[in-house]
């Protein structure tokens, strides 16, 4: 990554990311956030290891892993470049914890200076509260209702309150989604999704500039999210909306054979 955006701000875009995705089911263990959420949002549902605290690392580890068998879920630890200790993640890859789910943060220093671009004719914008919202995008995604209903509690309790928007056609048809969750002068942009019929409009882009502006309302001044870094079609759209890559991310598991013994 080209180090084109402060440290500082880049430690505060990870904690605002961080209490975005705030689920109920977490508790601190020794330093390390601990998520256990049974919804899709790996996010929601992994080790953030923000602090070294004071156990070995083998001995935090076995009381996560007990955690996690009791919520019925696989253990997964999100590497940041801010994770500590800081070579937790050579720790991890010698002990055969597998390396998966590549991603990038991506930040847009100024939302002013962001295009505008205009919605497609004969489609509407509509702003819908969040349980609606987890509902529609679990739809377009095939998600269970299990996941469904995380993803609503989630939204619902979190800490840093999301407004969710639709893009439907005269028909009434949602073609595409994405929220906003605005912490002081930072708007982070979630589950931006279209519809796979719909792909290839420029839907996203239109609707991403449009509530990145309604953010901008509500105190915004810049804008980061998260993306897959191997769905180079989402990074372009991002990118000609002015936003850049800043810093990456990944999962370590054990391989599940391994995990669930």
């Amino acid at each position: 990554m080209a180090p084109v955006f402060a440290p500082t701000l880049l430690s505060r875009i990870e904690d605002a990311g961080l209490n975005a995705s705030a689920p109920p089911q977490q508790r601190w263990l020794d330093g390390w956030l601990v998520r256990f959420s049974p919804g899709k949002a790996q996010r929601a549902r992994c080790i953030n290891a923000v602090s070294d605290g004071r156990l070995p690392v083998a001995e935090k580890l076995a009381l996560c892993h007990a955690l996690y068998r009791q919520a019925g879920l696989r253990m997964l630890l999100r590497m940041t470049p801010f994770t500590r200790p800081p070579d937790l993640d050579t720790w991890l890859d010698q002990r055969r914890y597998q390396r998966f789910g590549e991603s990038l943060v991506m930040v847009c220093e100024d939302i002013d200076a962001m295009p505008q671009v205009p919605l497609p004719e004969g489609l509407g914008l509509q702003e819908i509260d969040v349980e609606a919202y987890a509902h529609i995008v679990g739809g377009l995604r095939d998600s269970d209702a299990t996941r469904i209903a995380a993803h609503a509690q989630r939204l619902k309790l979190s800490p840093v309150p999301y407004r969710g928007s639709v893009l439907r056609d005269s028909s009434g048809k949602v073609l595409a989604c994405a929220q906003v969750a605005v912490e002081g002068d930072m708007a982070g942009l979630y589950d931006v999704f279209t519809a796979p019929a719909a792909r290839g409009r420029g839907l996203s882009g239109a609707l991403c500039s449009h509530v990145l502006a309604k953010a901008r309302e509500h105190g915004a001044a810049l804008a980061y999210l998260q993306v897959d870094a191997h769905n180079h079609a989402a990074r372009a759209i991002y990118r000609r909306l002015g936003f850049a890559d800043a810093y990456s991310y990944h999962y370590r598991a054990l391989p599940e054979a391994a995990d669930s013994t």
